[in-house]
Order: C-alpha cells, then structure tokens, then sequence
C-alpha cells in the first residue's frame, strides 16, 4: 500500500516536471507568435499581445496583401515571402529526395556487398560527418560557378546548382540507413534469389518496403535540414526572387532598421511545412526512432 502511494507519487511529479519542461520550451514559440502580431516591429512586449497592440499587418505582407501605412493608404508588399516559402519547399524536397535515392542506394551496397576499399570508404565517410558544409563554401562557390560556364542551369544563382551542393551532405544518412539495413536478415534476400529474383528486384520489393521507416525519418531530417539552411544558400542565391525563406527572412534584419514583426511572421511560416510533415510521417516517425529491422 506504501510502495502504491509513492509510486503514484512519483509518477505524479515526473508529470509535473515534463509539463512544465514543455510549457517552458513553449514560451518562444509563444513570443514568436506574439511579436508577428503586434502593430510596429518591436520585440518588446508582453507574451501575448494586447487589444490596442494587436495587428495582421505582418501577416498580410508575408501572405502578399496590401499593408496600410501611416498616412492611411495600402501599399502592396514589394517583397514576396510566398515566392521564398515556395522556393524554399519545392528546394528542400526534391534535395531530401534524392539525398534519400542516394544514400539509400549506397548504404545497400555498403551493407549487402564485399567490394575492395569498403571498409576505408565507410571510415572516411563517418570521418566526413565531422565537418559541417559551411567549411566548403569557397570551394562549393568555385565549382558552381566554373560549372556554370558549361552547364549554366547547375551554376550560380539557380536551383539546380544549390540542391547540387546539397547532394555533398549524405555521409550521416549513408550510416543511419546501413545500420538500419544491417538489422535486416539476409535470409529474406536469398529466398528471393532462390525464388529467381534479380538483385534489382530484391532490393525495390523485399529491402524497400520494409525500409519505410528509416526513410521516413532520413526524409524529414533532410528536410528540415535544408529548409531552414541558410549560409550555403546566401552564397549561392543572388537575385531576390530566386531566394530561399531563409535567406529572404534574413533580409528584414539590417543594421538601419530590424523588423521583428516581419521576421517572426516568415519564421512562423516557415515551421508549417514541418509540422505538417511531421503529423503526415507520425506512424512512420516513431517507429523508424524506436525499431531495428525484423527479426529472424
């Protein structure tokens, strides 16, 4: 009876805790939000804003409406946040694509093959991890641009070029798949082999489907990666409609004049994409997290 009542007990705190844990990770969301829909581009303030304060100012110029100044007239935003946020949507989704096609390819060939250099290829990539891609943007910048002489749609200043630069950060993806692929039994392959199935056809029927959670998880880590990266894309992006949210977000914050409200409203759309990725992926999410592969 003792030991149920301090269990309870127990249990009851550590509720506590995680409430308030969460509650206290909750209070910059709560200010982001606050602060996108206040009037002016302050950043100080209450959490919530008042009646008097309370404005959609910013949020009609990220979403592209005419915003009304202090002389009572409605100018139309000269910038277009929507162009950034699809942009930076339609960038980040293709590069989490096709990093995925490709580090899931590798990672099968690591996993499944005995080819000569293996084990060296496997070390310098876990070595690779340990730099961040901001260490090569002189050279990325380098490439693309002797690129662009020869293939101008892979060059400076497009799409093409930036999720080509992108393609260089698989290195932590190749080991997270392989290491998923490992817990795989290879019986299941050499049934299929037996059964007359081409090796190309073991991995898209048998490896594939039962990979779906450890893609899921590879996809919106790349995602979320990209979507918001920034240093790489300011480098590379250099006319404003070709800009990313990020690298457009950053443009309300110069040295003259730093507007906060237009800042915070590009941030908070810029996590919509995220969450609805996150709520389209749950299932898939938790159990790529938390489960190996199958078990013989």
């Amino acid at each position: 009876m003792v030991e149920g009542r301090a269990f309870r007990g127990r249990l009851i705190l550590a509720h506590v805790f995680l409430v308030a844990f969460i509650a206290l990770m909750m209070v910059p969301l709560f200010m982001v939000v606050s602060i996108s829909l206040r009037k002016g581009n302050f950043a100080t303030g209450g959490i919530l804003p008042t009646p008097e304060t309370f404005s959609l100012e910013h949020w009609r110029m990220v979403l592209g409406l005419p915003v009304q100044q202090a002389d009572g007239t409605w100018l139309k935003p000269t910038v277009s946040v929507l162009r950034w946020f699809g942009n930076s949507v339609r960038i980040s989704a293709i590069s989490a694509a096709l990093i995925l096609a490709l580090s899931a390819t590798a990672a099968y060939a690591f996993a499944r093959m005995r080819f000569a250099g293996r084990a060296r290829l496997l070390n310098a990539l876990l070595i690779l991890q340990m730099f961040p891609m901001v260490l090569a943007i002189i050279a990325i910048y380098s490439i693309l641009e002797a690129l662009g002489r020869w293939v101008p749609a892979l060059g400076l200043d497009t799409h093409p070029g930036l999720i080509l630069a992108y393609l260089g950060g698989i290195a932590t993806h190749i080991w997270m798949i392989k290491g998923y692929f490992d817990s795989l039994p290879p019986s299941l392959e050499e049934s299929a082999k037996i059964d007359g199935a081409t090796p190309w056809q073991t991995f898209r029927l048998i490896m594939l489907p039962l990979s779906a959670p450890i893609f899921a998880v590879v996809f919106i880590l790349a995602f979320i990666g990209l979507i918001g990266e920034y240093p790489l894309a300011s480098v590379i992006l250099q006319r404003t409609d070709q800009w990313t949210l990020a690298v457009g977000a950053n443009s309300f914050l110069y040295e003259q004049n730093y507007l906060w409200g237009d800042f915070a409203a590009t941030a908070v759309l810029s996590g919509l994409p995220i969450t609805i990725l996150f709520l389209a992926c749950q299932r898939l999410l938790i159990s790529g997290l938390t489960a190996g592969g199958v078990k013989e």
